[in-house]
């Protein structure tokens, strides 16, 4: 069995090339962001600088020449502008010559970090090789640490429910928000009619409504998931869109003994409904979304006690 002396020299080791694996990492992520800027800048001033070329040659010769001389300003013009694109020129090498650089150093983090690609799971079996040495060796830490692997084991758990419930209210949603529009332009088609719209603004009325049938049902079931998902993470709801089915929409919207007045405030009093469960699921979904945030936290303390201790 390996000693526990040199197993903590290579967990030691292995913990500096993580460390320095994920200061490059992060060393790559804020390079990309520099490249990526500077070669926005550097296409900026690759069009200043042409510009400025093209006013040179338009004062070399031809019609603004002409008219340069015509002026007597010719020679004094044409310096200047000689004089704008050059230092436009040495403001684009410059910058090419930044970029050079940084592309540069961007390669030299990436070639070190793929060096440093198994350093994470080579600390992570490490870590785990002294946590069964010490477990098994009845160490005063072990309890601890079988305590901290419980609660690892529930944060992840717990972490996979609340992100489900995060995506299924990301989905409901986009769905409740197609359905706001499909009554959004009912409703202005609606407004339309009131004032004379005729059958045109009727005809896009009814189409509008249709529409936004079809989609409800949609969004019907995305609601129908996010509550399973939020029962998962304790959360009792059970959100219903009002009735907007095939049966209600004719009934109400396509009976011609209903004015349009009526049919106009039905479908305002159906979108601010579906407005007021789009805003719940709004709240619920950004409240998944900050909990996950918090489960995130409270592994990454739980992972810096059970290093601290495995490394002691």
């Amino acid at each position: 069995m390996t000693s526990t002396p040199d197993l903590d020299e290579r967990l030691r080791e292995a913990a500096a090339r993580t460390h320095r694996a994920d200061h490059l990492r992060r060393l790559c992520e804020a390079t990309a962001e520099q490249i990526r800027q500077a070669r926005d800048t550097l296409a900026e001033l690759e069009r200043e600088l042409a510009r400025e070329e093209h006013d040179v040659s338009r004062l070399e010769g031809g019609l603004s020449a002409a008219l340069a001389r015509l002026l007597g300003n010719r020679e004094e013009r044409l310096a200047r502008e000689r004089a704008e694109a050059a230092a436009a020129g040495q403001r684009v090498e410059g910058h090419r010559a930044r970029l050079a650089q940084l592309e540069a150093d961007a390669r030299a983090a990436e070639t070190e970090l793929a060096g440093l690609a198994s350093a994470p799971e080579e600390y992570a079996r490490l870590l785990a090789e002294k946590e069964r040495l010490l477990v098994n060796g009845g160490d005063p830490r072990a309890r601890e640490l079988a305590d901290i692997d419980a609660a690892l084991r529930r944060v992840a758990a717990d972490t996979r429910e609340h992100t489900e419930a995060h995506r299924a209210g990301r989905a409901a949603q986009d769905a409740l928000g197609t359905v706001l529009r499909h009554l959004t332009s009912a409703r202005s088609a609606s407004t339309w009619d009131l004032f004379g719209g005729g059958l045109i603004a009727d005809s896009i009325e009814h189409d509008r409504l249709r529409t936004a049938d079809q989609a409800a049902w949609h969004a019907q079931r995305a609601l129908d998931v996010f509550s399973r998902e939020l029962a998962d993470v304790g959360f009792a709801a059970q959100p219903r869109l009002p009735k907007v089915d095939t049966r209600w929409f004719v009934d109400t919207f396509f009976d011609n003994i209903i004015t349009d007045a009526i049919k106009h405030q039905r479908i305002e009093n159906t979108r601010a409904e579906v407005e007021k469960t789009a805003r719940w699921v709004h709240d619920m979904s950004t409240l998944m979304n900050n909990r996950c945030a918090q489960l995130l936290a409270e592994r990454g303390r739980l992972l810096a006690r059970r290093e601290r201790l495995l490394r002691d």
